[in-house]
């Protein structure tokens, strides 16, 4: 498979083409479908490529006890886990006005699928693709039931080691070609030293034929721009309208201005990027013309001379003459014409280099 995949209709990831951004409203939404839209139009205003929300079915998730054990959090919103767990949770209608929400405004709408359940429903929404979230990235019957559903996928990777990843690299692999994996680690918010970007460098080693990426729960966008300096692919990145909010997510969350800052960033560096091709640029010329270094005679040199290396300088020097990076391959050659001494050294002046430019 070829390093790029289409991972939304029309858009595709990998290669040479722009840095997918996502951002991820999670449940940052506070339960509220009206800022749930407003968080989807802020995406869209501020460039991200998807608004991304975390879906579940939660008793096929949670086990009772696990709904039932008291949640006594200041960031609860409701007596027990599974009471706090429902207020977040939107209805499948709700999720169908916010998918025709964010068709409205122009921006891909998907979802993390909690759980097989919630994949299939997200199925049924027809999302342009499936986010995988970190705590599911070791279910294996979970990955190769996604996987066989043929819609590209973005699989997070925090939690885990690279033995592991190597498993779910090939158990997706070998279902579905058009998935990608996102260096991640699961701390919010998380520090720098824990995020090992280097682990972006060991992926693109360990799996060559798809494009790589970056979820990040930093503070600030200095480190997910730096992601896609390293070559990552896909940036996810949490979104709130308020980092003060109740919520685990929203301290290790990019608010508006930080989320244009970094789909911004995230463009400049692309250009900055280039092709790799060392050459001098037109742009570069300007500069050359007035500063550039070529030979000159450091005496006078007498038709026919043979040059030698203690008869030539290198000088900013007008009229421009040979490129001082040629100094050692005219050692041997021979003028046909004097040169005075502190004279620029001209293509012409030299036999035979004329004829190759270059020497």
């Amino acid at each position: 498979m070829p390093l790029e995949f289409e991972l939304c209709p029309g858009r595709m990831i990998g290669g040479n083409h722009p840095c997918f951004i996502i951002a991820e409203i999670g449940q940052n939404h506070q339960g509220d479908i009206e800022i749930a839209k407003k968080m989807i139009k802020m995406a869209k205003d501020c460039g991200s490529d998807c608004a991304k929300f975390q879906k579940s079915e939660l008793d096929h998730k949670f086990n009772k006890k696990a709904l039932e054990r008291p949640y006594n959090s200041v960031h609860s919103w409701g007596k027990t886990y599974g009471d706090h767990k429902r207020h977040l949770e939107f209805s499948h209608e709700q999720y169908k006005e916010l998918q025709k929400y964010a068709d409205e405004v122009d921006i891909f709408f998907t979802a993390s699928g909690m759980d097989e359940m919630a994949v299939e429903f997200l199925h049924e929404l027809n999302v342009p693709f499936f986010k995988v979230a970190s705590a599911d990235n070791s279910n294996f019957p979970y990955l190769k039931k996604t996987a066989k559903k043929g819609r590209p996928m973005v699989v997070s990777s925090g939690m885990q080691n690279m033995e592991t990843m190597r498993q779910v690299y090939k158990t997706v692999k070998e279902h579905n070609p058009n998935f990608t994996i996102l260096q991640c680690t699961s701390a919010y918010p998380l520090e720098a030293e824990d995020v090992n970007l280097r682990v972006l460098t060991e992926y693109q080693k360990e799996f060559p034929d798809i494009p790589i990426g970056y979820s990040g729960h930093e503070s600030g966008i200095v480190i997910s721009v730096a992601a896609v300096a390293m070559g990552a692919k896909v940036v996810e990145r949490h979104v709130t309208l308020d980092k003060t909010w109740k919520g685990n997510d929203h301290e290790a969350s990019v608010v508006p201005s930080e989320l244009a800052e970094l789909v911004r960033s995230i463009r400049l560096v692309e250009r900055a990027l280039g092709n790799g091709v060392k050459q001098m640029l037109p742009c570069e010329k300007p500069c050359h013309d007035k500063l550039g270094k070529s030979l000159v005679a450091k005496v006078k040199i007498p038709k026919g001379t043979v040059l030698t290396q203690d008869m030539l300088a290198v000088k900013v020097a007008e009229p421009m003459g040979i490129p001082a990076e040629n100094i050692f391959k005219m050692v041997g050659k021979k003028v046909k014409k004097d040169v005075e001494e502190d004279e620029s050294i001209l293509p012409e002046v030299v036999e035979g280099y004329c004829k190759k430019r270059k020497c």
